[in-house]
C-alpha cells in the first residue's frame, strides 16, 4: 500500500492482480478461499498448499508491484501516471506517511 492510492480503480490494474493470483494458484500452490479487491488495497483469505505462505505472498507482491508499475509507465493515457510513479519510488517510510 502506498498512501492509499486508488490504483485498482482502473480495470487493467485489477486484471494484473487477478492474473498474479491465478499464477500463484497454478504454480505456487496457493489456495484461495476468498478475496476482495478494493480501490486501494486487497484482502485475501488464503492458505499455502505446500510452500511457506510468507514466501508465496512475498513473490506475489513483488511480481505484482513490478507488473503494475510497468503497466503505469507504459500507459500514456493514465492521468495520474507521473504522480503514482513518483509515489512508488519514495522511500518506504514516506510511502506509509510515517516520515518525520
Amino acid at each position: 500500500m502506498v498512501k492509499w492510492v486508488d490504483v485498482f480503480s482502473r480495470k487493467q490494474y485489477v486484471d494484473i492482480i487477478i492474473d498474479s493470483l491465478n499464477f500463484c494458484v497454478g504454480y505456487k500452490g496457493l489456495l484461495i478461499y476468498g478475496y476482495v479487491i478494493m480501490s486501494n488495497h486487497v484482502h485475501l483469505l488464503v492458505q499455502a498448499r505446500d510452500e511457506n505462505l510468507s514466501d508465496i505472498l512475498l513473490d506475489f507482491k513483488k511480481f505484482t508491484l513490478q507488473t503494475i508499475v510497468r503497466s503505469i509507465e507504459e500507459n500514456t493515457t493514465e492521468s495520474r501516471r507521473n504522480w503514482m510513479l513518483w509515489l512508488f519510488k519514495l522511500p518506504q517510510s514516506e510511502k506509509e506517511g510515517t516520515a518525520k
